[in-house]
């Protein structure tokens, strides 16, 4: 009976809180004018596919991120998945010490037993402590192995602001990161297609229907293109986002963190993706049309070895201008035997804005360098086969 209470007290003061009116923001490309765009201390807007920033203020200004702590705690949950350490059905038993976080959680009791879907779903959707925990223990055995696997993979991600002391985010002394860090994270999280399965979730149930959760972002309802990703508050933090959007091909992660309140977090979340969206779109790479098939070999038992470029990416392009990138080919007119099959021998760069993408051109076949046994042995071969 206490669950289903408590269920509907936070369902009413959610959907109580104010919607955030989102409005389209007239910003100028220049990141000294656009700092005018968020009121919070430290904000970050960054294009997902290339990870490049179009936004930032102090964004490497170390503070506490409360639950967007959970970013982190799922991508190790998603890459557990994808390594059959972890399974959807899989059935977790809450731990006392999972049960007794506190905080905003749907009030696990120790021994109580949940599916690890059901668990990821409540801490993404209701940014649940106690199953955030419970799922770090499910796959390390202890938090304390699973938050040094935290910060051993945010050492990986390059994110050198960011110290984690827990899985979920509660305050707690030197628990810190910064939003260009939680950017980085939440750019490796939503590779992870699958998340957008849980942070699309508006209102849904657990326990057979008997709790009831409501997502804590609510730019779900307000945000055209909204995807994700995760909200959090402390009083030590404040009011943080880091929110995801797609639009026209295009996918931005802004990312809040101290706001004063929760009607301001989704505020400047909202004008940041609207910068992002305004300002910039993405140009897709194709190889040029100029880029030759093949090259000649010298000294080889062919006279030629064939030329193969997999293009595939993005330049981020400001709207206001027109250029295409230019692209420069670099490919020698002759190679000298031996060549390997998949060698670099060359390189297709592609250039805009002071932005660069490389690619490499390999060698689509294996040409071994001409010898008396090599020629003999193709000419008995043909002779065989006469």
């Amino acid at each position: 009976m206490l669950r289903k209470i408590m269920s509907v007290f936070l369902i009413i003061s959610l959907l109580g809180c104010s919607v955030v009116a989102v409005k389209a923001v007239d910003a100028s490309s220049e990141n000294a004018q656009a700092e005018a765009l968020i009121s919070a201390p430290s904000g970050v807007l960054m294009e997902a596919s290339t990870g490049k920033i179009l936004f930032e203020k102090n964004p490497h200004e170390k503070r506490p991120c409360a639950s967007i702590t959970k970013v982190m705690t799922l991508l190790l949950v998603f890459e557990a998945m994808d390594s059959g350490k972890l399974a959807l059905d899989d059935m977790i038993t809450a731990s006392e010490h999972a049960a007794s976080m506190g905080g905003s959680d749907i009030w696990l009791e120790p021994g109580e037993t949940m599916s690890a879907d059901d668990m990821i779903k409540a801490t993404v959707v209701a940014s649940a402590n106690d199953a955030a925990v419970a799922l770090a223990e499910q796959i390390c055995g202890s938090e304390d192995e699973f938050v040094r696997q935290m910060n051993e993979r945010a050492a990986r991600l390059g994110m050198g602001d960011t110290v984690f002391k827990n899985c979920n985010g509660l305050d707690e002394d030197g628990h810190i990161t910064s939003a260009y860090d939680v950017a980085l994270m939440s750019r490796e999280l939503i590779k992870h297609k699958k998340v957008f399965d849980y942070t699309s979730i508006w209102l849904d149930t657990l326990r057979g229907g008997e709790t009831q959760i409501v997502n804590t972002n609510k730019l779900l309802k307000s945000y055209k293109g909204i995807t994700g990703l995760k909200t959090g508050t402390t009083d030590d933090a404040g009011c943080c986002i880091s929110a995801t959007a797609t639009r026209d091909g295009m996918s931005l992660i802004g990312v809040v963190l101290g706001a004063d309140t929760g009607k301001q977090r989704f505020a400047d979340a909202a004008a940041l993706l609207d910068y992002g969206f305004a300002n910039y779109a993405i140009k897709e790479l194709k190889a040029p049309e100029d880029l030759p098939d093949s090259v000649k070999v010298n000294g080889g038992m062919e006279q030629s070895a064939a030329l193969k470029c997999d293009v595939n990416g993005n330049l981020v392009v400001n709207k206001a201008s027109a250029d295409e990138p230019d692209i420069s080919v670099s490919v020698p007119e002759e190679l000298d035997a031996p060549v390997l099959e998949g060698e670099k021998v060359g390189a297709v760069t592609y250039t805009i804005g002071g932005d660069s993408k490389t690619f490499d051109v390999i060698s689509g076949t294996e040409i071994a360098e001409t010898s008396f046994g090599r020629v003999f042995g193709r000419l008995f071969d043909s002779l065989v086969k006469m």
